[in-house]
């Protein structure tokens, strides 16, 4: 009898569901654990060796060396941007030509622009992603597998990635990541990413972080509920990680904060000469975009 004939991706080496996580913190971690939950065959690589140890007793089938690389459906980069770039730098003529690589750093100027040219120059495929979900801790312990259930996720394609080509491809990544469930998949492009996220996620961020240092927070235990949690909870953050994200993303974040601080000073004035008018109509001002915005959100 004949063999069943090979697809390209099995004569290219690649093993079918096989997956690469490069960085087992919160994001990287929960990928893994959701991929391996479902079947997968994971390997990872870490800095720190005892979480790489760890991980392997419960979730991946092991180490992710370079032998191995080339094995990889998806090679996942999740640790921080500078660190996403010199992985795929040091690695790209080892990923296979069938595989899928991704990141999925908070910002994608400063990973999609090298990392799309690494790409081409190795004739490899590299996406940018950016799961919208986590939480106010970080570190595989706290990392889980329905961390992405329901959640958004951003994807860049390579600018030349169009039309047909372009859905198909993102088909393809959806696919592999199916396990990890997410909700919905919004196409767009790194500078259009990085101007939003700058809203949505890095100045809440620097909101919270600049609230808890009003003299007051000593003195809040009794007098404190829900509108303080919501709004202090992402003041505990990885200093060093936000700082790149910050830095990545430096003149879209100023240009929010700018905003920010002139609608404060428009409440600061209403306050200050006691103008109950005004401070009503910037109150109902902010009330009717919300409303607004969560119409929209139903839709």
């Amino acid at each position: 009898m004949a063999q069943d004939a090979q697809s390209p991706a099995e004569k290219s080496g690649v093993v079918a569901g096989r997956v690469g996580v490069v960085g087992l913190g919160l994001i990287g971690g929960s990928i893994a654990r959701a991929l391996s939950r479902a079947g997968r065959e994971v390997y990872a690589l870490d800095l720190d060796e005892d979480i790489e140890r760890f991980a392997a007793i419960e979730t991946t089938a092991g180490t992710l060396t370079d032998e191995l690389v080339g094995t990889c459906e998806l090679v996942v980069l999740a640790c921080y941007p500078e660190g996403c770039v010199d992985w795929l730098h040091a690695h790209a003529d080892l990923v296979s030509a069938h595989a899928i690589v991704i990141d999925t750093g908070g910002v994608k100027r400063s990973v999609c622009e090298p990392c799309f040219e690494i790409a081409r120059a190795a004739g490899i495929t590299f996406l940018g992603c950016h799961p919208m979900a986590g939480t106010q801790f970080s570190g595989y312990a706290h990392s889980r597998a329905d961390m992405f259930e329901g959640a958004p996720l951003v994807v860049c394609p390579p600018p030349e990635v169009r039309g047909v080509t372009c859905l198909a491809l993102v088909d393809r990544l959806e696919g592999l990541l199916a396990p990890c469930g997410f909700g919905r998949l919004t196409v767009t492009t790194p500078e259009r990413h990085d101007e939003v996220i700058a809203y949505t996620s890095q100045l809440a961020h620097v909101v919270s972080s600049a609230y808890v240092k009003s003299p007051t927070l000593a003195r809040h235990e009794g007098f404190s509920a829900g509108s303080y949690k919501d709004l202090t909870r992402v003041a505990r953050l990885n200093p060093q990680m936000w700082c790149e994200l910050f830095l990545d993303d430096a003149d879209n974040l100023a240009s929010e904060i700018g905003t920010l601080v002139g609608a404060l000073n428009r409440y600061k004035e209403a306050l200050e000469a006691r103008d109950a008018e005004r401070l009503t109509e910037l109150l109902a001002e902010g009330d009717r975009l919300k409303r607004s915005d969560e119409r929209e959100d139903e839709v």
